[in-house]
């Protein structure tokens, strides 16, 4: 594994697997107006603004959301503020008659521009929030997502403290004797994973190995990315950490002050207070500290001298931004690894398909244990019945459980916690063969079916037909139904099914962060289970309604099933036993009885690939009004081979999708943002929301 996954592209400016956006060099924070005759700054009338009589011209990215006006703009620095205007402040300028923020880019001697400059009217802050990388990227992730550069800054640089920005600033933290010290305690974790310790010494050794790192059940993934860390910070590179939620993130906070000491890592989260958040973040850019571990907002910390970047669980749906332009953790922490040519690991119980093709792009390795291991740590899964037995079993009338998942409970409970995971409620109905329960897809596009009531003919979510004569594919059967919506099953049905065993709940209302090793039964939704690890993990494991996450109309939902399966049953013991309401025989639920997430994504990717769906093709989604979205379309010169699905409802209003090929990807953000430009230059009076990739295609 040493020297994995380094440096290919080279020559091409492509990121093989992300496969369509161009490197643009690290020292081009910001794209450049269109060169005309330089002017320099004409002589300032007596006892008016002079300006500075070296680098005069400050290039300012104003904070203006406008895609017509997604450019640098020039100012002149007046005298008075000569030194304190320096690249990646804050200032004040006059746009377009008022008063807006904006942050310099650079200073340069001469303007491009032909007519009069305006004078920057303050500096807010000399504070250089902005950096050189942080600007290139965000530049980078606009154009990829077809977005403007203000919206991303909003996402990278959080608002000002003045009172935080004027504390003495702590010293920084020179040395790191507990990276040394985990370096020289060898592999730890990785040594369970036979290319573990060759990925560490590339890291060591400043090189840049990329990995897809499938980990292993149980708690042991938190140390290991910890160790990753360490020897990334001993090999003097900083790392950057980003998990799904705020209790991923206080648990990896715990590990690495265990493993690299206290103050050498700050953890960034909304939880801490904006005041909070500001003074760790200042600790990151100012450099006295080097590591950072927090959520999506993370992907943007400006760390020094990057030379790791890792993501946990990449398949939550929390990790998607949702704010313009929306770009994903797993793509933004792709680009910086490859721009500042740093080490980067993406893990989790699961594979997702995205990651899975930049593991067949060469852009990374895979990093698994052998089945040995996997076979001595992984639960014993047991798929369980189906609606017919719910009805014929006396304990599931009780507790709305199978025969087996009851009796498994009640054996479990002897020796400690048993987790029950339901699915949420508020999912989308879809639809189903009324007889074997595949999921009822649209034969031109392959997208969800949908009815708007029990009388109406099916349609597609996607395109929008009518499929009145849908059949299914696997039996033929001519009739549909809906997938059952929420969970049913309560804390206090299962109350009176285990007569004086204590019932706890973990969800959206609450959510616990541990339990102890007790006898008890923890009823969570999926990604509020609380971790049980004082006794080695929960005794069991039941994982109810199935077919609510199967069913959903939704083109993950395979794959997110399985990942949500993965993650409860990962929190058991070795060996303890893992119930799934589910069919045996389908795909995600024979994956979770082998435990091999990786087979399952490599043949979820090889089936998108065939019928054209993402990560295979690159999709763009459009929402708007109806009349909003024919301008848009007639108006943006798409790609050759940009297939237009749709308009159909959402909401209040239409959406359309395009999809083009993976190459043409880049075509497709470019022409979108075009189109964008142009609507706003005309002051078009409705908006039009563009979602490049976006999670959700329903």
């Amino acid at each position: 594994m040493s020297g994995a996954g380094e440096g290919p592209g080279e020559g091409t400016g492509l990121i093989p697997g992300l496969g369509d956006v161009p490197r643009a060099p690290a020292e081009e924070p910001a794209a450049k107006a269109r060169p005309k005759p330089k002017a320099k700054p004409k002589p300032a009338r007596k006892g008016a603004r002079r300006p500075a009589e070296s680098l005069p011209v400050a290039r300012v990215a104003v904070d203006m959301s406008l895609p017509h006006l997604d450019r640098p703009f020039d100012y002149l620095v007046p005298v008075e503020l000569d030194g304190r205007t320096v690249p990646g402040c804050r200032v004040r300028v006059r746009f377009a008659g008022q008063l807006v923020d904006g942050l310099v880019l650079e200073r340069v001697a001469e303007s491009d521009h032909e007519g009069r400059l305006s004078y920057l009217e303050r500096v807010t802050s000399s504070e250089p929030v902005l950096g050189t990388e942080v600007a290139a990227l965000a530049r980078e992730v606009a154009d990829r997502y077809a977005g403007t550069f203000a919206d991303v800054l909003r996402l990278a640089i959080p608002p000002r403290h003045a009172r935080v920005e004027a504390e003495e600033p702590p010293e920084r933290a020179e040395g790191a004797e507990g990276a040394v010290a985990g370096l020289e305690k060898g592999p730890g974790p990785w040594a369970e994973y036979p290319a573990g310790p060759s990925f560490l010494k590339a890291l060591g050794e400043g090189r840049a190995p990329r990995a897809v790192w499938t980990a292993l059940p149980g708690p042991g993934w938190r140390a290991a990315i910890a160790r990753a860390v360490a020897v990334a910070l001993a090999g003097g590179r900083g790392a950057l950490v980003v998990m799904a939620d705020g209790r991923d993130v206080a648990r990896m906070d715990e590990a690495l002050a265990a493993e690299l000491g206290e103050g050498r890592h700050v953890a960034l989260t909304a939880e801490l207070g904006p005041a909070e958040r500001y003074r760790r973040w200042l600790a990151v850019r100012r450099g006295t500290v080097r590591v950072a571990v927090g959520t999506r907002a993370a992907m943007f910390a400006p760390v020094e001298d990057l030379g790791l970047v890792v993501l946990w669980d990449d398949g939550d749906d929390v990790h998607a931004e949702p704010h313009a332009p929306y770009p994903h953790p797993r793509e933004v922490l792709a680009l910086r690894a490859h721009r500042a040519r740093a080490g980067a690991l993406i893990g989790g119980f699961t594979r997702t398909t995205e990651a899975t093709q930049l593991v067949e792009t060469g852009w990374a390795h895979a990093l698994a244990a052998d089945r040995l291991r996997v076979r001595a740590v992984m639960p014993r899964v047991r798929p369980a019945g189906d609606d017919a037995e719910l009805a014929r079993d006396g304990a599931a009338r009780t507790a709305r459980l199978t025969h087996l998942a009851f009796q498994t409970a009640r054996q479990a409970l002897e020796h400690g916690p048993v987790l029950v995971q339901v699915p949420r409620r508020g999912y989308l109905p879809g639809l189903a063969c009324g007889r074997c329960r595949t999921p009822a897809r649209c034969g031109a596009c392959q997208g969800p079916l949908s009815m708007t009531s029990a009388h109406a003919a099916p349609y597609c979510r996607w395109c929008g037909r009518i499929a009145g004569d849908w059949n299914c594919p696997e039996c033929g059967f001519l009739h549909v139904r809906a997938v059952v919506v929420g969970a049913r099953r309560t804390a206090e049905e299962l109350g009176r099914a285990f007569p004086g065993v204590p019932v706890r709940t973990s969800g959206r209302e609450a959510v616990l962060e541990r339990i102890d090793d007790e006898r008890a039964l923890v009823v969570a939704t999926p990604g509020a289970e609380p971790a049980a690890e004082r006794g080695g993990g929960y005794a069991a494991a039941l994982l109810l309604d199935g077919w609510v996450l199967l069913g959903r109309a939704d083109l993950r939902a395979g794959e997110e099933t399985l990942r949500r399966w993965m993650n409860a049953a990962a929190l058991v013991r070795p060996a303890a036993p893992v119930v799934v309401a589910a069919d045996g025989a389908l795909a995600p639920v024979q994956a979770l009885v082998r435990w091999d997430p990786v087979t399952y994504a490599e043949r979820e990717l090889d089936e998108r690939r065939e019928v054209g769906f993402p990560p295979a093709a690159r999709m763009a989604s459009l929402t708007g009004t109806p009349a909003a979205i024919r301008e848009f379309l007639s108006g943006a010169r798409l790609p050759e081979g940009a297939e237009v699905l749709g308009p159909v409802p959402a909401g209040d209003k239409e959406r359309a999708l395009v999809r083009v090929p993976r190459p043409a990807g880049q075509a497709l953000a470019k022409a979108l943002r075009e189109a964008q430009g142009v609507r706003s230059a005309r002051k078009a009076p409705e908006s039009v929301r563009v979602q490049i990739d976006p999670l959700e295609l329903i």
